[in-house]
C-alpha cells in the first residue's frame, strides 16, 4: 500500500498561535456572533481565519472573499509567515471536555481515495457526498497555493498499534485555543515510515471477502472530495512524471483512531427553518425503540426513533425534503443540543440519537456510505482547528 505520504508541513513562524488557529469552516453555520467575535480576536494578526472560507458567508459576496483568501495566502507565503517542517508527521494532542484526543497529521494520496457510494478504495467517504456542494468549493480551492485541512480520517486500531509505534521529537506548538476550543499540543514524529507501516497493518483482513479499508473520512468529507476533484481536473494536463509528485495529488489530514476514548460520536441534529413548525411536527411520523426529540421554541418533546439509526435518518431526511418542497423553508445541520435549542425559534429542531462507533467500520466496509450528516465527532468546539498547512502548487522556491 502507498496511500500515505510524508508531507512538507507549513506552520506559522512566530505568530500568536491563539490568533492563528481557528475552528473548522463548516461549524456554527447559523451563528454570526461566533464568527464576528472570532474576527475581533484575530484583528490584523496573521491567522488561518484569513485563509479559509467560513460557510456562514458562502452567500456573502463569495468572489471577493475567495480573491481575498488567495491574496492572503500569497502574502503569507512571500512574507515569511510560514516555516517548513520536513521528514515527519505531527502528533496532535487535543484536550477538550471529552478528554485528550490524539491524532496524526499526514498526507494521503488522492489517487487512493474515492467518495462514490460503493467504493472499495483504501480511503472512503463515510456518508453520501452531495455533488452539488463540490463546485462552489472547487472555486475556492482551484487557485489556492496552500491548503489548511479540517479533514479528520478515522482508522480501525483496537490494539492502539499505530500510536505505540510513534517516536516523539520536538514540541512544535503547545497552547490554548480560542473560542472555547480547549488546548492543543503538536509534537514532531521522527519515524514516519514505521508509523505508516503500522497504519497499513490496521487495514488488513478484518472485513468480508478480505476487503482492505485504511481510512474512513470522519470530518471534512466534502473538503476532501473537493481536493480530489481539483486534482482530477489538474492532472489531465500534466505529464505522467509530474503527476507522481505534484503537491496537489496529496491532501493533508489528521488521522484518529476510532477507539480513542476522547473521540465522542455525536449525532448531527436537524433544524428545519419554517414558519409552519406545528404543521411540520404534526406530519412527522417515526417509530422504533430509540429516542429522539422535537424542539420548538426551546421546548423538547420525546418521540420514538428507529433502532436502525441510519435508516431512521434516511426516512427523516426524506420527510424534511418533502415538507420543504411543499411548504418552503430550509434545513440546517446543527452540532450540539444546546445550539439547536437556541435556534429552535426559527422553526422545528430534531435531536437525533447517536450511532454506535463499534459498528462503524463494518458498516462502511460492508454497506457503503451512511446517510449524509449522520454523525459528528464531538461538539462544535471540539472540531479540528486549522493549524498546519501544505503547498498544493509548485511554489517551493518562493518559500
Amino acid at each position: 500500500m502507498n496511500a500515505i505520504k510524508v508531507p512538507e508541513i507549513l506552520l506559522p513562524d512566530g505568530a500568536d498561535m491563539q490568533k492563528w488557529a481557528v475552528n473548522a469552516c463548516d461549524q456554527y453555520t447559523s451563528d454570526y456572533a461566533y464568527w464576528q467575535q472570532l474576527d475581533k480576536i484575530v484583528g490584523e494578526n496573521p491567522s488561518a481565519l484569513r485563509l479559509v472560507f467560513p460557510e456562514i458567508y458562502l452567500k456573502d459576496n463569495p468572489d471577493k472573499r475567495i480573491a481575498d483568501i488567495n491574496a492572503h495566502m500569497n502574502t503569507y507565503i512571500k512574507g515569511g509567515v510560514f516555516k517548513s517542517v520536513k521528514s515527519g508527521f505531527v502528533l496532535v494532542e487535543r484536550t477538550t471536555q471529552s478528554g485528550t484526543r490524539t491524532g496524526i497529521v499526514l498526507a494521503v494520496d488522492l489517487e487512493q481515495y474515492d467518495f462514490s457510494k460503493d467504493s472499495k478504495a483504501l480511503i472512503r467517504s463515510t456518508e453520501a457526498t452531495i455533488i452539488e456542494r463540490i463546485p462552489p468549493r472547487v472555486k475556492i480551492r482551484e487557485n489556492a497555493p496552500v491548503e489548511l485541512p479540517h479533514v479528520m480520517l478515522l482508522y480501525d486500531d483496537r490494539e492502539n498499534s499505530v500510536l505505540n509505534s510513534v517516536e516523539r521529537g520536538i514540541t512544535l506548538y503547545d497552547f490554548d485555543l480560542n473560542m472555547g476550543g480547549g488546548h492543543v499540543k503538536g509534537t514532531f514524529i521522527k519515524n514516519p515510515q514505521a508509523v505508516s507501516e503500522a497504519f497499513y497493518k490496521t487495514a488488513e483482513g478484518k472485513y468480508k471477502n478480505g476487503e482492505k479499508l485504511l481510512f474512513a473520512v470522519g470530518d471534512g468529507n466534502h473538503s476532501l472530495a473537493t481536493a480530489k476533484t481539483c486534482w482530477d481536473n489538474l492532472k489531465k494536463d500534466l505529464p505522467e512524471e509530474e503527476r507522481a509528485t505534484h503537491p496537489a495529488r496529496f491532501a493533508l489530514a489528521e488521522a484518529v483512531n476510532i477507539y480513542d476514548p476522547a473521540l465522542a460520536f455525536e449525532p448531527i441534529h436537524r433544524l428545519v427553518k419554517t414558519d409552519k413548525p406545528k404543521k411540520f411536527v404534526k406530519g412527522l411520523k417515526t417509530e422504533g425503540g430509540k429516542k429522539a426529540y422535537v424542539v420548538v421554541n426551546g421546548v423538547c418533546t420525546q418521540i420514538a426513533f428507529s433502532d436502525d439509526v441510519p435508516r431512521g435518518i434516511r426516512e427523516l431526511d426524506d420527510y424534511i425534503s418533502r415538507f420543504i418542497q411543499t411548504n418552503g423553508g430550509e434545513v440546517d445541520y446543527i452540532h450540539g443540543e444546546d445550539e439547536l435549542k437556541s435556534f429552535s425559534a426559527q422553526g422545528a429542531g430534531i435531536i437525533l440519537p447517536a450511532i454506535e462507533k463499534n459498528d462503524f467500520f463494518r458498516l462502511i466496509a460492508e454497506g457503503g456510505n451512511l446517510p449524509r450528516k449522520t454523525f459528528s465527532m464531538g461538539e462544535g468546539n471540539e472540531k479540528r482547528y486549522y493549524i498546519e498547512a501544505k503547498l498544493i502548487k509548485n511554489l517551493q522556491a518562493e518559500i
